[in-house]
């Protein structure tokens, strides 16, 4: 199975612009994405997707792959579409949040192998949640999952709503999942999810997964221990440094 691992990386950010480009320790965020991506063993090729040639041309200088696309792309999903049609010889794309600059290959890993079923149309990451704050947190989308292990439903809120018990205590009548943002297509279900219109599930959460969930397909979901971090804002990346 040949596997592509697609980064998509704006410099516009509207909470924290030139993101990809900033310093860590040395190495810019999306060079160290690159390189933890390239780590992974199930990947045949890793690709930075830009529209901005700085970015462009700052992969190219620390030796990494990239392709110029268009600056219309609404989201990670539709960039990742249109590199995956240059290169039609790949099976599966993994979709690598450019924002997560220690992101450990085993997760990516884990996205990858969702696809030894010949049945998967898309996967992702979910992991468990450990605290109120993180269930609270309406920028942590939770995932309910059936026993099939695929997702039923993503939200902002924590679902379900455990009747009958006081919040600080939902956690120990039930597991909760938080999303961690990581996707991976079939290459023609990849093409085919970009083609749909936006849901009213989707424009009420402001999540772009529940598009593919409103219209039938099914999303496989594999489990992390690993904690990610994303940087989102210039105050997140303070508090990587000094952690």
């Amino acid at each position: 199975m040949q596997i592509l691992g697609i980064i998509p990386a704006r410099f516009a950010s509207t909470r924290f612009p030139g993101k990809p480009l900033v310093d860590i320790a040395g190495k810019s965020m999306i060079q160290r994405v690159y390189e933890q991506a390239k780590k992974c063993i199930h990947l045949t090729e890793v690709i930075v997707a830009t529209d901005d040639t700085r970015i462009y041309d700052h992969v190219l200088n620390f030796g990494g792959v990239a392709i110029m696309t268009s600056a219309d792309h609404q989201s990670g999903t539709d960039r990742c579409a249109e590199v995956a049609l240059q290169h039609p010889q790949y099976n599966v794309i993994i979709n690598i949040q450019g924002d997560e600059p220690y992101i450990d290959p085993e997760q990516i890993s884990k996205v990858a192998s969702c696809f030894n079923n010949a049945d998967t149309q898309l996967a992702t990451l979910v992991k468990k949640i450990q605290n109120e704050q993180e269930l609270f947190n309406v920028n942590s989308p939770k995932v309910v999952i059936n026993k099939l292990s695929e997702a039923v439903y993503f939200s902002r809120s924590p679902l379900p709503h455990i009747r009958g018990q006081e919040q600080q205590n939902w956690l120990s009548h039930f597991t909760y999942f938080k999303h961690i943002g990581i996707y991976g297509y079939r290459a023609d279900v990849l093409q085919e999810v970009t083609k749909l219109p936006v849901s009213s599930l989707e424009k009420a959460e402001s999540l772009e997964q529940l598009r593919w969930i409103e219209n039938g397909y099914h999303i496989k979901v594999a489990e992390t221990e690993l904690e990610t971090h994303a940087i989102d804002t210039p105050e997140d990346l303070a508090n990587l440094k000094m952690g």
